[in-house]
């Protein structure tokens, strides 16, 4: 392989990903290694950790990748299947200079893809860019590299309850058949309580519900276990483990930024003052109980990538997006886990009262829209933004730029920002009752109008 040319839509922002056998197959894997083998290689570094996801395609991309590790040059750490935080924490543990993992995290069973992160820092945006426009080139380097196999899942299970200082309770799981399956059954068996678990089977054909938990649909055996043997909350997660879903004893979902808010009491207890970041999805009463708790409320832009930066750049101890990636830098190593992130919520809850349905029920009542979805080309996306930005601060709004337009208003706020995934507008707004949420996506439409762009919502 003397260089390679990527499918176009599977260089994303913050991974590379695709359809197996038409947009992303074992000949984009080995150009990756080679690339990202490259990249590691230029920076001074050699060792390269590989792990991959429960998909039936990620075996046959894992042995490609390492192929192009290995030509590049490095050397390369295959510590076999398991979910993206196992991948993360061997990367610190093994004092690595690269990491790679094999994964199509929630997306459909024919979908894969891979997330690179650098010894210290994510490896997304341009960076993603750069790899695409150096294999059409065949700008590798070439050098005698070796693999060897080291299995960490142990090791990792292990690590997630090392200062484990909970309480005992009664909790269902559900792994979704994804990842997580194995490491949690070895994380029920260390921790104190009565656990129920549900499709721990490793399966990429996802045979019981799709793994993605902030999809209410994807919660209905959850809730059902909860109910029928009376247990105290539920914990799902995705299908590569790096997001969390909740719900209380009454199965109501404990949304990512309600998570966060409990889970950064404990820490601004012992950390008063710090900044806690939470992406521009995330509800107005997280930022306000951030603050009244005695901590720097901070929004930045959505997408894991992004928010482990800011982390990085600016010392925080805890961070989380609405989806349920949940980042812990204090205890942790800063990356997003959703098994930590459960270790860490079962220590929250017994020390907030031991009961997350009392803490759900406490949060003030607020409604807020799903995730409004409206078709809009990629170049024009991010126009329409600028646009509507433009005209809101003409007209004096009160306007966050960090990601999109995020607008404060009497009733409440609403966001409308550009995908970084898909050729789509999403909008969203929250407000104290359902006059206000009309008032507030009459005022996105209004925008929408102005720029020409078909309101033909699609929820999500």
């Amino acid at each position: 392989m003397h260089s390679h040319e990527f499918h176009p839509t599977t260089l994303r922002e913050y991974d590379i990903r695709g359809i197996i056998g038409e947009t992303l197959g074992d000949r984009d894997a080995e150009a990756i290694g080679r690339g990202f083998g490259t990249v590691v290689r230029r920076a001074g570094g050699k060792r390269v950790v590989v792990g991959y996801d429960g998909r039936h395609s990620s075996p046959r991309l894992e042995s490609a990748l390492v192929n192009g590790l290995v030509a590049a040059g490095c050397e390369a750490v295959r510590v076999g299947c398991g979910p993206t935080g196992m991948l993360y924490y061997a990367v610190s543990e093994l004092e690595a200079d690269g990491g790679v993992m094999i994964t199509g995290s929630h997306n459909p069973p024919d979908y894969n893809g891979f997330k690179m992160m650098l010894k210290d820092r994510p490896f997304y945006g341009a960076d993603i860019r750069e790899l695409g426009k150096a294999a059409a080139i065949g700008d590798w380097d070439k050098g005698p590299g070796s693999s060897r196999e080291e299995p960490v899942l142990e090791r990792y299970v292990d690590r997630l309850v090392q200062d484990f200082s909970g309480r005992a309770f009664r909790i269902g799981w559900d792994a979704g058949n994804g990842a997580t399956g194995e490491a949690l059954e070895m994380l029920l068996k260390r921790l104190p309580g009565e656990h129920h678990s549900l499709f721990t089977t490793i399966d990429g054909d996802f045979p019981n519900h799709h793994p993605d938990p902030t999809v209410e649909a994807n919660l209905a055996d959850l809730r059902q276990l909860v109910a029928e043997k009376k247990l105290d909350f539920g914990i799902a997660f995705d299908g590569d483990g790096d997001r969390i879903g909740a719900i209380d004893s009454e199965g109501r979902i404990v949304w990512g930024d309600q998570l966060l808010a409990i889970l950064a009491e404990p820490v601004l207890r012992e950390l008063p003052g710090s900044t806690i970041i939470a992406d521009v999805k995330a509800s107005k009463v997280l930022f306000d109980r951030i603050a009244e708790l005695g901590g720097k409320p901070l929004m930045w832009k959505t997408g894991h990538s992004h928010i482990k930066a800011k982390m990085k750049e600016i010392g925080s101890p805890l961070a989380g997006e609405m989806s349920g990636h949940i980042f812990f830098k204090h205890r942790w190593y800063g990356f997003d886990d959703g098994l930590y992130a459960a270790v860490r919520l079962i220590e929250a809850v017994g020390e907030l009262g031991g009961s997350l349905t009392a803490l759900k029920s406490a949060m003030p009542a607020i409604l807020n829209t799903p995730e409004m979805r409206f078709p809009c080309s990629d170049e024009r996306k991010f126009e329409v933004v600028r646009e509507v930005l433009a005209r809101l601060k003409a007209e004096g709004a009160d306007v966050n730029d960090t990601d999109g337009a995020r607008v404060t208003t009497a009733d409440g706020w609403w966001l409308l920002r550009a995908s970084n995934t898909q050729d789509v507008l999403v909008a969203r707004a929250e407000g104290p009752d359902e006059a206000a949420i009309e008032r507030l996506t009459a005022a996105i439409d209004d925008e929408l109008a102005k720029s020409g762009v078909e309101r033909i919502a699609t929820s999500h």
